[in-house]
């Protein structure tokens, strides 16, 4: 259980900084980069997880199945970042773009 407790803070620490650094790197602009950043969020969580497996106790190693469901999980978060008023429904405020990274890190628990 501590292992995918640090799995998953490694995880979002990761994805965090690494998918800014890259979506640098592609000339890509308007609401197709929230999806492209969904995407590369569900791919830096899938390649944490296939370190961590190796590095974790009790941390099973992920397939490309798992990739799939957080790459689907992190598309659906994306998609509930364009409606405005879904986002001021919820209570407390946060950065939108934790939507499709908290997806992400589901949709990697979900099938792995």
């Amino acid at each position: 259980m501590v292992g995918h407790l640090v799995l998953v803070v490694l995880q979002f620490i990761a994805a965090w900084f690494a998918a800014p650094m890259v979506l640098g790197h592609i000339p890509v602009t308007g609401h197709l980069q929230t999806f492209v950043h969904a995407g590369l969020y569900a791919v830096v969580v899938w390649i944490v997880g296939l370190v961590g497996c190796f590095a974790l106790r009790d941390v099973r190693m992920p397939s490309t199945r798992t990739l799939a469901a957080a790459l689907v999980c992190a598309m659906i978060g994306a998609a509930l970042m364009l409606v405005p008023q879904l986002l001021a429904a919820i209570p407390f405020k946060f950065p939108p773009l934790y939507l499709p990274l908290f997806g992400a890190i589901i949709g990697y628990f979900l099938r792995r």
